[in-house]
């Protein structure tokens, strides 16, 4: 970027949000696993806004729909949507996704993800995405979980991810 910052888009959300939860399905007397990758925003480049609820950094991983994952496992999606806005700049940066996750049966889970505590820097004046965020709700209370790390929750406890945002290019006119 430094050579020629036209050439360089700003940064994205990072690397995958990986998360995995399992336990045990009483209703289907087994037991249970599930891993995804929740996608973040894109940075922006000279020519164009950065991508939102994308994949960045890696390919061969799709996005798993609410309604499979659902049926295969005792869990509801309670929300899905586009999160935290990207950098603003002549281009924007890529929103990125907020998901959350109510577990009927008690639930251990993973987090692997990146850009927690650093924003995904903005290009050419462009300022940085947001940092991802990673709460849990159990019994009233809200706490925060680490990013790298594992957890615990009992049946009718709730995760959100909100993953990070792309940093911004260019200085606004």
């Amino acid at each position: 970027a430094q050579a020629d910052a036209r050439r360089v888009p700003a940064a994205s959300q990072g690397t995958m949000n990986n998360l995995t939860f399992g336990g045990w399905d009483p209703v289907r007397r087994r037991a249970f696993a599930y891993y995804e990758t929740i996608g973040g925003g894109g940075g922006a480049s000279a020519s164009k806004d950065g991508a939102s609820g994308l994949h960045s950094h890696m390919t061969n991983t799709r996005n798993t729909p609410v309604e499979s994952l659902e049926q295969s496992a005792p869990v509801l999606v309670l929300r899905y949507a586009l999160g935290r806005r990207g950098g603003k700049g002549k281009r924007n940066g890529g929103d990125g996704v907020v998901k959350s996750f109510r577990f009927l049966v008690p639930v251990t889970g993973t987090l692997l993800a990146d850009r927690r505590r650093t924003r995904p820097y903005g290009l050419a004046g462009g300022s940085p995405g947001r940092t991802g965020s990673d709460c849990v709700q159990e019994a009233g209370k809200r706490r925060r979980v680490n990013a790298k790390g594992t957890f615990a929750l009992r049946a009718g406890g709730e995760l959100t991810v909100e993953t990070p945002s792309g940093g911004g290019w260019g200085t606004e006119q």
